[in-house]
């Protein structure tokens, strides 16, 4: 596949935030099967950015850990562009604490979930979660990582915050 990627990142501040060769990877896992060629931007943003953007976007209060903007072209353009993903370090750090889970698999997991959203995936309706939740688990096992949805010894918590 090929997938040109813009990544962003605005947080500039201290903690675990994945490479470009680590972000191209988990794309393109989420992609592949989807699109021969892809265009996306990734911006990497704090807390302050992304409650903006969640706020303004999607009328939700406070920040979450990933957005994903679909592009909105007509349908008889057959460009690669996808969308932009926004991802909130400090809400992938906390929530891959909360759940106990290992920072890299956490950010594979929001990175490949919002991919998905930008090819059309949703979990609004519980038929369409087990499809995206069945599709993250196999991308992200064949990356290496452990199930995303399975409990890691910590109490059951909502993982996305739509």
């Amino acid at each position: 596949m090929k997938l040109q990627l813009d990544i962003d990142n605005t947080h500039g501040k201290a903690g675990w935030i994945p490479d470009r060769k680590q972000i191209r990877c988990w794309a393109t896992a989420a992609l592949s099967s989807a699109r021969q060629t892809a265009e996306l931007s990734v911006r990497i943003v704090g807390e302050a950015e992304c409650a903006e953007l969640n706020q303004r976007y999607r009328h939700k209060p406070g920040p979450t850990n990933v957005l994903s903007f679909p592009a909105d072209l007509p349908p008889d353009l057959e460009l690669p562009l996808l969308g932009d993903l926004v991802i909130c370090a400090p809400v992938v750090e906390r929530e891959a604490a909360e759940q106990h889970k290992p920072i890299e698999a956490h950010w594979a997991h929001m990175l490949v979930h919002g991919c998905l959203h930008l090819i059309g995936y949703d979990h609004i309706e519980d038929n369409d979660a087990d499809i995206m939740e069945a599709l993250e688990t196999r991308i992200l096992t064949k990356l290496g990582f452990s199930p995303p949805y399975q409990q890691n010894d910590a109490p059951e918590q909502q993982i996305f915050h739509d």
